[in-house]
């Protein structure tokens, strides 16, 4: 898959999250008007929680597209560069060299006081884009080495990534909540519904999938998240080595994130999926397979570096073969 079928992927993918996000609302909006009284008050013959549902996801959809950014700079503490800082210029700088070399506009540039290596790219598109990184990435990486980070970031940026990610931040952590919100009030009493249609099996078997959906909701969603990371992280390192024409500096920098055991508490799960390396450092992320792939948020980093090592042989040969 080249940039632009890639560029085009992420798009569709991304209007695919919002109609699957739009779904899970109104199925779950669904439910309470069928067993707690809406659709049986004769008196209201309204679907008030199925419309609720659907305004709500209609807000939440728009907020996370147009402020989904901020959301995230907001949970991680992410604040303005500090310029008298040498290295948090020298960040600047790459940023802006970065961006001049993709032919992207700059992104807006923030730090995290977190002494783990981390960094991570957020936004809608290339033209409302941010690059954040933690100030202990500042503080181990020297300049080639974080301009192989600077570059896979704005490689994230370039494909759209940034959007589907983006958008998957916010709108999974909204299906946890309102899950979370179902499950807790189906503890509030009976419900409105009129008793006198009894329910049989049909009404149960509704029941069954409302609350299996309920439950399960969350999880599939996070699942989706871990996916979604996954599968362009290997496409972010390829297209970042290329953009500096060095890929061995971006596996240095890949090899001393990993060496660091500690660690991105400014980072929650929700947004670990943005990050360049697992922010919790969990261990499935260290593993490859069925599992690994349902519930880790990256590849093996090893994979990665070696993946990157290979690239530069194999640039080195051709740099040879053409000597």
């Amino acid at each position: 898959m080249n940039i632009y079928e890639q560029i085009g992927k992420n798009k569709r993918d991304s209007w695919i999250l919002i109609v699957l996000f739009f779904i899970v609302f109104l199925a779950i909006g669904f439910g309470f008007d069928y067993f707690y009284g809406a659709r049986y008050n004769d008196s209201i013959p309204i679907p008030i929680f199925s419309l609720a549902a659907f305004f709500v996801a209609i807000i939440m959809s728009a907020g996370s597209y147009f402020y989904g950014d901020k959301i995230v700079l907001s949970s991680t503490h992410a604040k303005a560069l500090n310029l008298n800082d040498p290295k948090q210029q020298q960040f600047l700088n790459v940023v802006e060299e970065m961006s001049i070399s993709s032919g992207l506009p700059k992104p807006n540039v923030f730090i995290i006081d977190d002494p783990d290596p981390n960094a991570f790219a957020t936004g809608r598109n290339p033209e409302h884009s941010t690059i954040v990184a933690t100030k202990g990435l500042l503080d181990i990486l020297n300049r080639d080495e974080l301009q192989g980070v600077v570059a896979h970031e704005m490689s994230h940026i370039k494909n759209f990534d940034i959007r589907l990610m983006l958008l998957v931040a916010v709108l999974v952590g909204s299906i946890a909540l309102l899950s979370d919100w179902a499950a807790r009030s189906l503890f509030w009493g009976r419900g409105r519904r009129d008793r006198r249609s009894s329910g049989g099996s049909a009404e149960l078997i509704i029941l069954a999938v409302w609350l299996v959906s309920i439950i399960l909701a969350p999880i599939l969603a996070q699942i989706m998240a871990m996916f979604v990371s996954r599968k362009r992280e290997y496409l972010a390192d390829a297209s970042g080595a290329e953009l500096t024409r060095n890929p061995l500096a971006l596996a240095g920098a890949l090899e001393k994130i990993d060496s660091r055991v500690e660690p991105t508490r400014s980072i929650n799960r929700g947004t670990a999926h943005l990050c360049i390396a697992d922010p919790k450092g969990s261990s499935i992320n260290l593993k490859e397979g069925f599992l690994a792939d349902l519930f880790a948020t990256h590849p093996p980093i090893d994979k990665r570096i070696e993946a990157l090592k290979q690239m530069a042989y194999l640039k080195s040969m051709e740099v040879n073969k053409n000597v």
